[in-house]
């Protein structure tokens, strides 16, 4: 049984959550919670950098960061499912991922910013930094949404991610400007049950 070191809120162990139940992996992995702000001993010797999601293998190897696990889980699942092969299609989709996973760095920028700074220390022009590249990603976006494949592939998964963690700690603004965006996360939520299911209560 492999071990996923995690935090329900995390959308980066949603886009793993995700990912394993579209393959039909879910079963073989145990979720065990894992503190980042205080991390214990165990969780530093599996990821020295204390961060999540980090997968332990069955003899122990762990495996980090999200990009790393879905391609592992892939892999697993026999190749070719969520990171397709095909060169063309493979690259538009790891793409796709690094554009999103862009979109989650810079909005968990702005809330670590609110998180862990005095109110009179917040520098708002490193917030408005953040907050335009998640405004610019979205432009993009917006202007020509992805196809959601059967099975989504790990640039979709990690796009509806991203507007899943928008909606959940940026009070779901970006959805005033970015309708075609608010239809693309409405039609993978009904085609990927996982989406609901790994909604952060």
């Amino acid at each position: 049984m492999m071990i996923l070191r995690h935090s329900p809120a995390s959308p980066f162990v949603r886009k793993v959550k995700i990912a394993a139940d579209v393959l039909g992996l879910g079963s073989q992995i145990e979720l065990r919670d894992a503190d980042t702000v205080v991390p214990e001993a165990g969780f530093l010797e599996q990821n020295a950098l204390g961060k999540i999601p980090t997968l332990v293998l069955d003899d122990g190897t762990t495996l980090f960061d999200s990009p790393v696990i879905v391609e592992y889980l892939d892999h697993l699942a026999g190749g070719g499912r969520i990171v397709p092969a095909e060169p063309k299609a493979r690259f538009a989709a790891l793409r796709l991922q690094a554009l999103c996973d862009g979109i989650l760095d810079a909005a968990l920028l702005i809330v670590y910013e609110g998180r862990f700074r005095q109110p009179e220390m917040k520098v708002q022009a490193w917030i408005d930094r953040q907050l335009g590249k998640i405004d610019r990603a979205l432009a993009v976006l917006e202007a020509s949404p992805p196809a959601i494949g059967n099975p989504p592939d790990v640039g979709q998964i990690t796009l509806a991610c991203a507007l899943g963690y928008l909606d959940l700690r940026l009070e779901g603004r970006w959805r005033k400007d970015h309708p075609k965006l608010v239809a693309w996360v409405d039609r993978f939520a009904a085609q990927v049950p996982a989406f609901a299911k790994t909604r952060p209560a």
